[in-house]
């Protein structure tokens, strides 16, 4: 949006800000499939992530103390920046406009943080250590239950867990069942969530997602649990405007400071494909 205009966009800045949160969070698919981290105020720009390695537990005889077992942590630190997005909206374009422009910008802002968080974290996807597929192979059924077996034989809890594709990828899969997906119906909290949920597939969550980056049909999904990864967030976007008299219209700035980061590299396996269609 090079150049668009107004009124006074003080007085419509709380819609704005209303509608762009609202399709920020609406838009996401891959911030409701991840852990979640607030940062607060006065708290740094960084949050250290504890992990705990797996313990176990030994025969105790009878009478005898129970031997003392010396837990160490590891820890991954996520560091938050900031994202943001200019326009200038003209006196003339916002009086002359006949649709209604609080909400296109709030809509223009919104998709366009929460399209950048996704992205973010879609990227994450193919660098877990363990990998299903590669070069020149198709997605199949099989390969999705593979990968689902090799996760739970990493004791990963199923619950939690889900499968994320490009929708190039999703196709061939979807191609290679014959049966119908269980509960077809997802039960999600957001619009992309909904609209990119496929179905259950071995009692695992199906998404397609575009905005997992494809190359010349090539690209990485993966299933994962939701402590894979992690989202550190300080607040949500916030939306600033700022009068530009020499330009005749008001500057808007929309922003979100949040880091992403791989959590426990276990809890994934990147599922790597070759689309047949592209």
């Amino acid at each position: 949006m090079a150049g668009s205009t107004t009124t006074t966009l003080n007085d419509l800045l709380p819609e704005i800000v209303a509608e762009a949160m609202f399709v920020a969070q609406e838009r996401s698919i891959m911030r409701g499939l991840v852990k979640n981290y607030n940062i607060g105020p006065a708290q740094g720009k960084t949050i250290t992530v504890p992990i705990y390695p797996a313990q176990s537990a030994a025969a105790v005889t009878e009478g005898a103390a129970v031997a003392d077992t010396a837990i160490s942590t590891n820890g991954v630190t996520l560091t938050v920046d900031t994202v943001g997005i200019r326009t200038l909206v003209s006196d003339l374009a916002l009086n002359s406009a006949a649709s209604n422009v609080t909400a296109d910008l709030g809509k223009l802002f919104g998709e366009a943080i929460a399209t950048k968080v996704d992205a973010d974290l879609c990227a994450l996807l193919g660098g877990f250590a363990n990998v299903t597929g590669g070069a020149a192979i198709t997605a199949t059924a099989a390969l999705v239950a593979q990968a689902a077996a090799l996760l739970r034989g990493r004791k990963v809890p199923v619950s939690d867990t889900a499968i994320v594709l490009h929708p190039y990828i999703a196709y061939d899969l979807k191609s290679s069942i014959t049966n119908a997906w269980q509960n077809p119906l997802g039960d999600y909290a957001n619009e992309a969530m909904r609209e990119g949920y496929l179905g259950m597939l071995f009692g695992i969550p199906v998404f397609e997602n575009a905005n997992i980056v494809d190359t010349a049909g090539d690209s990485s999904g993966a299933i994962f649990h939701r402590e894979a990864l992690g989202l550190a967030m300080m607040g949500e976007m916030s939306i600033e405007s700022q009068r530009d008299a020499s330009r005749i219209g008001t500057d808007i700035v929309a922003s979100m400071q949040y880091g992403v980061g791989e959590i426990y590299d276990d809890y994934g396996q990147t599922l790597s494909f070759d689309s047949s269609i592209v």
